[in-house]
């Protein structure tokens, strides 16, 4: 049996990247809805439609159970398909929990889609951890699309950062969480303009391990320990991105 991950785009490859390390042994399907994306500039109801839509596609991948590799998928839909499906769903959310308290009161900028800065989760996130920092809410429209083209060190994103981070070199932040999936693909550029005494947080490890957790929990973990398999499947024909896929990977 399978896990399968699936994100808007590419993106979802860094909780891909996250769930090797965690579980090697395991076989995975990773679909990457690139007709879709980004998800972020989407209806709610649209997103909860495609998110229904890739779970029965990985059911029908002898899926045992899925991953939604996606913020803004799992702000939409994540808890209406659990009511939905009887295999372990997991979602993932932005790494606000361990931003918060990597330091006294530090000062946290949350980077994110529009879509995930707006919804009603990602506030009561906000809200339960208010009194312990102060969080600044970021969106971050287009930064997902360089992924998208694997510009992933190109002047146009350097450009692109330095003009959306620019105010928090004069006004310092001690934390940055990339609440997309597709943002760790460009933490290293993140990095350079806010500085190396920033730290910065992603989603993708927690993620993992909340997967093995219920795997465990359901009594699903694959007990061989050769090394598991990996399928890319892609809502696009031409193949390119299922190529960028594996660059990203390494593979």
């Amino acid at each position: 049996m399978n896990i399968g991950i699936f994100d808007s785009g590419i993106g979802g490859m860094s909780v891909l990247h996250q769930a090797l390390a965690t579980l090697p042994h395991e076989n995975y399907i990773f679909y990457a809805d690139t007709d879709h994306v980004p998800y972020g500039t989407k209806t709610k109801d649209q997103v909860i439609s495609y998110v229904d839509e890739m779970i029965q596609f990985m059911l029908s991948h002898n899926c045992k159970a899925v991953v939604i590799a996606c913020n803004t998928a799992t702000s939409a839909a994540a808890s209406i398909m659990r009511q939905k499906y009887t295999i372990p769903i997991i979602g993932i959310e932005p790494a606000v929990k361990p931003a918060v308290f990597c330091m006294d009161h530090p000062r946290v900028l949350v980077m994110a889609t529009p879509m995930t800065i707006h919804a009603e989760k990602f506030h009561k996130l906000m809200d339960r951890y208010a009194d312990d920092a102060t969080i600044i809410p970021l969106p971050c429209p287009g930064l997902m699309d360089f992924v998208e083209r694997g510009d992933l060190d190109g002047e146009d994103l350097h450009k692109y950062l330095n003009e959306l981070l620019y105010s928090y070199r004069d006004h310092k932040v001690d934390a940055a969480v990339l609440g997309c999936t597709h943002y760790p693909f460009a933490r290293e550029q993140i990095q350079s303009v806010l500085g190396e005494e920033v730290r910065i947080f992603d989603g993708g490890e927690g993620t993992a391990r909340e997967m093995r957790r219920r795997l465990a929990e359901s009594g699903l973990l694959r007990d061989e320990q050769r090394k598991g398999t990996i399928c890319f499947e892609n809502s696009q024909t031409d193949g390119k991105k299922i190529e960028l896929c594996k660059m990203l990977l390494d593979l």
